[in-house]
């Protein structure tokens, strides 16, 4: 995990600009530095890498890295280095170090475009060739590393964050109003529909793909891969032991590393999975952090802590106190995103990582993507049905969803088990109250919910948008800001290109049964994880109340909200006060009053 940033096109950079660009990358990587430039009668170069070690921690592993007419900065990892390195080493290539930006570079020089098929990582690099004068640009399947371009008329400026990529285009950037009033309406999930930033101008790479731009500064891209959903023929249990084979396997690749790691945990089956595969198949030395809520609905130490003493891994227990004043905590982590925080999650999320850095770890290990993996939300359930309606065994599922579901749904439309029959295409709950909200502004906005089409089936549909459009995307973003902020690899088992390709290869039939979403994940840790965590039925999630963060009752935060900002410029003041009178809300305001919060803070302090 490291910073890159850099510049192709016709306009000479100073070295006091690039030494700045270089600063604004600190903490991603605190252990190296270094910068490349080739400068020629028409083009000029530059490639900024700032390192975080983590393989091959010796300097003969630092970046902008040399291979014959190339020059890589590379941001990430690639898990199998070692089998791509064996595979390298019979053509007859040689390796001057241990590391996998090696192996990149050599796969890259050996394979062509075929080397992203054999990759398996997360990734976003920067590679110059001399003799075609050509810069290739690439992001990982998953989008877990970021790599945000601007490009004029003078050329092409990129960089793994917008704080470093506004700073070495030496440019002003307006604001994105718009994109700001997206989320104040339609909450976090609608921020990857449209191709936009918090500021116009600044745009990311696309997922799973590779740009190329060359001397007359044109640029060529395409995709290197696309999920798909596959179904063959197979039976539950060549389901279950496919997924327990690959997890597995995924674990391993994620535990490599020359330096210290961590496993985040929550009361849940994604996070403890791992944490148990780690220990238990694995052998590993775990230790884990976990944030615990006062707050009973968020509250999962019962679950934390029987995970703890199955595995008999090290703990670190975060509890949040209420009375704590997290506001500027919270205008910290806006000033460092260079954004609003997209939801309170990860302004608890950051805790963990403050603590893991504070004992010495440089990588965290998640269960980012298991929900829209394996079935994870409980509208999963209504979903399921209507694929499910016309099968034999359709009234069971009904039932056992009735028996052991029913009790913990709390969203109304949600405990109508019929919810998709008559309108497969309802999507009112994902943008829910957007209407409310969207009166509170001065000026109107109105953008209706859309969804990319993956497949025609409705379940496996809607995973995937969840997967690459609405939610994984979101906290894959918000994960390496909050990491690297703290100099910290995160990792995330659960977004490997195996794994995903084998689960959407299983039959939907299988996804949900006895009651149970993620079933698949659930038996494939059978004799790995606790049966308290794995039978678990209730879902609580990695989150947070607001009221744990910001309390309503106390006059300073209400004054805070109220006081004059840039943000009345755009929500009606009045309409506010009106709110905050209320002092109960649903799930939906509690959030657009944290998204109005960070709105505000944002406004404040660019």
């Amino acid at each position: 995990m490291c910073g890159i940033a850099g510049y192709i096109g016709r306009e000479k950079l100073s070295d006091e600009l690039l030494e700045k660009a270089l600063g604004k990358m600190d903490s991603r990587g605190p252990d190296a530095h270094g910068v490349y430039k080739y400068e020629t009668k028409g083009l000029y170069v530059y490639l900024l890498h700032k390192r975080l070690s983590i393989l091959d921690l010796d300097s003969r592993s630092n970046q902008p890295f040399k291979n014959g007419d190339d020059t890589l900065v590379f941001n990430g990892e690639i898990y199998n280095y070692k089998e791509v390195r064996k595979r390298l080493e019979t053509k007859g290539i040689q390796f001057l170090t241990s590391s996998d930006t090696e192996v990149l570079a050599k796969a890259m020089e050996c394979l062509g475009d075929d080397a992203m098929n054999l990759l398996e990582g997360m990734w976003s690099f920067a590679s110059f060739n001399e003799k075609t004068e050509t810069l290739t640009l690439s992001r990982d399947r998953f989008g877990e590393k970021p790599l945000y371009t601007h490009q004029n008329d003078s050329g092409c400026y990129f960089a793994s964050e917008t704080r470093t990529l506004r700073t070495i285009a030496n440019r002003e950037f307006e604001i994105n109003y718009d994109h700001l009033k997206r989320l104040l309406v339609n909450g976090h999930k609608s921020l990857y529909k449209q191709k936009a930033s918090f500021y116009r101008g600044i745009d990311e790479i696309d997922l799973a793909t590779k740009t190329r731009i060359g001397r007359d500064l044109t640029i060529r891209k395409f995709k290197f891969w696309k999920p798909s959903f596959l179904p063959v023929e197979m039976s539950e249990k060549e389901a279950i032991s496919g997924i327990k084979e690959r997890l597995i396997q995924s674990v391993e690749y994620r535990m490599r590393s020359d330096v210290p790691l961590a496993f985040c945990l929550s009361g849940g089956v994604d996070s403890s999975s791992l944490v148990s595969i780690a220990a238990k198949e694995l052998g590993a030395d775990v230790n884990t952090f976990s944030i615990v809520d006062q707050d009973k609905r968020y509250n999962e130490y019962d679950n934390i802590q029987e995970t703890i003493k199955d595995t008999g891994c090290s703990h670190h227990l975060i509890e949040l106190d209420p009375k704590h004043n997290y506001l500027d905590k919270l205008k910290e982590l806006v000033q460092y995103h260079d954004a609003p925080v997209a939801t309170i999650s990860y302004l608890v999320h950051s805790f963990l990582s403050e603590k893991i850095h504070e004992k010495g770890y440089k990588i965290a290990i998640s269960g980012t993507g298991a929900d829209e993996l394996f079935t994870g939300y409980y509208d999963h359930f209504n979903l399921h049905f209507q694929t499910c309606r016309k099968e034999p065994n359709f009234n069971k599922l009904l039932e056992d969803w009735k028996k052991h579901q029913l009790e913990f749904i709390r969203h109304p439309s949600f405990r109508k088990y019929d919810l998709y029959f008559e309108d497969p295409n309802i999507r009112d709950h994902i943008y829910l109250n957007n209407k409310v909200f969207a009166s509170y502004l001065l000026k109107p906005f109105t953008e209706r919910f859309s969804e990319v089409n993956y497949s025609d089936h409705l379940l496996r549909n809607r995973m995937m948008n969840e997967m690459f459009n609405e939610v994984v995307r979101v906290i894959l973003h918000e994960d390496d800001l909050n990491s690297m902020k703290y100099s910290i690899e995160n990792r995330s088992p659960f977004l490997d290109r195996n794994l995903f390709d084998f689960a959407n290869s299983i039959p939907s039939k299988y996804l949900i049964k006895n009651g149970y979403a993620k079933y698949l994940l659930r038996e494939s840790m059978q004799g790995i994880l606790n049966d308290k965590v794995r039978l678990s039925r209730e879902k609580k999630g990695f989150n947070a109340s607001i009221n744990s963060i910001i309390d309503f009752e106390n006059q300073g935060h209400i004054d805070f909200i109220l006081e004059d900002s840039p943000i009345y410029e755009l929500v009606d003041r009045n309409k506010i006060v009106d709110l905050l009178k209320e002092k109960k809300y649903t799930n939906s305001f509690k959030k657009f009053l944290f998204n109005f919060i960070n709105v505000k803070l944002f406004l404040e302090t660019i």
